[in-house]
């Protein structure tokens, strides 16, 4: 270990905690990543002992194995090209004990508070009252944990007599047996638990908030996010691959309206898709029924935009998440309307030693951008990356900002929305260049080392 580095903690040992994990220790920084579980995967772990994940018994990954695996660890081979949740957790405990990370993780340890001393130090007060100290603080905790009710509330949601529960607490579709269940929402967890649901139900209907385009799992008998090339090519500008893609996902799926959808009221790639292989098929089979969108609840009964009402005995809203930070006070640091701006989705512009892994959601996996992402902090935190000038970081957050309110649709569901190949790319020229500047400066550390060494052993005991 170089006691010249800062120290540094980590919240968080999911998919994307552990990452930033692994690119410090692998400098030789000194790092103490926190979790409130008792082990790793975070958000994958079914029935996680935090109650924090929104893992359900059957979920399986919507992007592929090889697009989802970290660079320098591969999933096993005998792994399915769209493996089940408890294959991806294994995978990421494999990950951990791999790189031999597992001694830097405090489990059960829940962080209480963060507080960001005078002196620039961060102070955590963990579950239990213990207080220790960090020049750095890396923030992991995800983005799918909050659950998001509609707002505004549905009229009647309050008397209504059948159960209301969101996405979030749906674990598996045993709880619905010979039930009626409305589900609402176009999403990935949406057209899941519908399809799941349509198997043990008296009656699924999926209810839409606005129509989505249906990406298929495969296309030309292979993964659909594995036929990469000129496709998904940063160099060719996003309209014309957009349009190409878009008439690809067309010719496989036709116009979803007439499974009796709703027609997008987008383009694509205006909004994140919907990844299902399934949810078309039980739509024609009349196992699922589709529904305009929920305009009150009656009694027992759901009424729809059209007038049309069924009754029900259960109604899930798959209507996304909060972007929460628990252990910041609302008045140092929040994400109102799930809005937050750092510069390319890292670094904190105003607060030099506060980092952020795995806040984006991508059109594909977080996990391989999470990792060059935690690499990234670390090259900065030893000085072999330097920030540009703070009046261009600004510049570039605002464009940032800008570009994806005019790209997206108006959601709070597209606030941190970037696209795969694409960040990969700009911020791979982004480091070539921070690298030309940290060398001008002579490498100076940009976080001067100043918390008490950590005594590792006594924050494992």
């Amino acid at each position: 270990m170089s006691s010249h580095l800062p120290t540094a903690a980590v919240i968080g040992a999911g998919c994307s905690g552990i990452t930033a994990v692994k690119g410090l220790v692998e400098r030789g920084f000194e790092v103490t990543c926190f979790d409130a579980s008792d082990r790793i995967g975070g958000n994958w772990v079914y029935e996680n002992k935090n109650g924090m994940s929104a893992c359900y018994r059957d979920l399986h990954i919507n992007t592929s194995r090889l697009k989802m695996a970290y660079s320098d660890f591969a999933m096993p081979e005998d792994y399915p090209d769209y493996p089940r949740h408890d294959q991806i957790a294994a995978y990421f405990d494999s990950y951990v004990d791999h790189f031999g990370l597992r001694g830097r993780i405090r489990f059960e340890t829940k962080v209480e508070q963060a507080a960001r001393l005078d002196d620039g130090v961060w102070e955590l007060t963990l579950a239990g009252g213990e207080r220790h100290r960090f020049d750095a603080l890396v923030v992991a905790n995800g983005h799918h944990w909050n659950p998001r009710m509609p707002e505004p509330t549905f009229p009647g949601s309050d008397t209504f007599q059948g159960e209301q529960l969101h996405a979030h607490a749906y674990m598996n579709p045993d709880a619905l047996e010979g039930k009626k269940v409305v589900v609402l929402g176009m999403g990935n967890s949406a057209m899941d638990i519908a399809v799941e649901a349509s198997y043990v139900t008296d009656e699924v209907y999926l209810a839409a908030r606005r129509g989505a385009y249906i990406v298929p799992k495969y296309i030309f008998g292979k993964p659909t996010d594995q036929l990469g090339g000129w496709m998904a090519s940063p160099r060719i500008p996003f309209t014309i691959r957009r349009k190409i893609v878009a008439k690809l996902i067309d010719s496989y799926v036709g116009d979803v309206e007439s499974f009796g959808l709703p027609k997008p009221d987008h383009e694509f790639g205006q909004a994140h898709p919907t990844v299902s292989g399934r949810i078309l098929d039980r739509i024609t089979h009349g196992a699922v029924r589709p529904k305009p969108n929920i305009r009150e609840l009656d009694g027992r009964e759901v009424v729809f935009a059209d007038g049309t009402r069924v009754e029900a005995d259960v109604v899930i809203y798959c209507t996304g998440y909060q972007i929460t930070f628990p252990f910041f006070d609302e008045d140092f640091l929040a994400a109102p309307d799930n809005q937050i701006e750092l510069f390319r989705r890292v670094f904190h512009p105003e607060i030099p030693n506060l980092f952020f892994v795995g806040l984006l959601q991508p059109l594909g996996s977080v996990m391989p951008l999470s990792e060059v992402q935690g690499g990234w902090i670390a090259s900065y935190l030893e000085g072999r990356y330097a920030l540009p000038p703070r009046t261009q970081l600004l510049r570039d957050i605002a464009a940032d900002q800008a570009a994806m309110r005019s790209r997206y649709v108006a959601s709070k569901r597209h606030t941190i929305q970037v696209d795969f190949d694409d960040y990969l790319f700009e911020l791979s020229r982004e480091r070539k260049r921070g690298a030309a500047r940290a060398q001008a400066r002579g490498f100076a550390l940009p976080v001067a080392p100043r918390a008490q060494a950590v005594d590792r052993e006594a924050l494992a005991a």
